[in-house]
């Protein structure tokens, strides 16, 4: 099997599902003393995130806007916890096209912004770890000034085109 090896920069976030954004708020940015980078509702999928950095390190908080979004489903499977581990790459569409040519299918593959390109591969090919790829033009690791985290738990924040912004 040829390697993505060479593509990956670097892993950037572990993803966590939460049915409670005020009580995942309350561990990882009041007891661990994480950060705000990024936050708000994406309408367009029905979740509200969070990324903190914590020690270093970024956690994406996810919760539910709607019953039928995947968080949700995935909630009502599977509880509260791990959701993905996402990998920056330096290139999407080569690395999806070496994974083809590896034969592994990614899953989801989104080009549509260049702010953030995706796909996934599928749990089941990943000893049960979703496994999000992404290509972005954009700094994630810079917290943001222009809200708080209030802001985004009271849902006064939307993501328009991988840009968070105040409603």
């Amino acid at each position: 099997m040829t390697g993505i090896g060479a593509h990956v920069r670097k892993l950037d976030h572990i993803g966590i599902a939460t049915a409670s954004m005020p009580e995942a708020v309350a561990l990882f940015a009041g007891l661990l003393g994480g950060t705000l980078l990024a936050g708000g509702d994406n309408d367009a999928t029905g979740i509200r995130l969070m990324q903190l950095s914590c020690g270093g390190f970024k956690v994406e908080l996810m919760q539910p806007l709607h019953d039928d979004s995947l968080v949700a489903k995935r909630l009502a499977r599977h509880g509260p916890g791990f959701h993905h581990l996402t990998f920056f790459v330096d290139d999407l569409v080569q690395t999806v096209d070496d994974l083809a040519a590896a034969g592994i299918e990614t899953v989801g593959t989104n080009l549509a912004s260049p702010r953030w390109r995706e796909s996934f591969l599928d749990p089941q090919l990943t000893f049960g770890t979703l496994l999000q790829l992404v290509d972005s033009t954009r700094r994630w690791d810079v917290p943001t000034t222009a809200y708080t985290i209030d802001d985004v738990l009271n849902g006064r924040v939307v993501w328009e085109d991988y840009v968070d912004c105040l409603r």
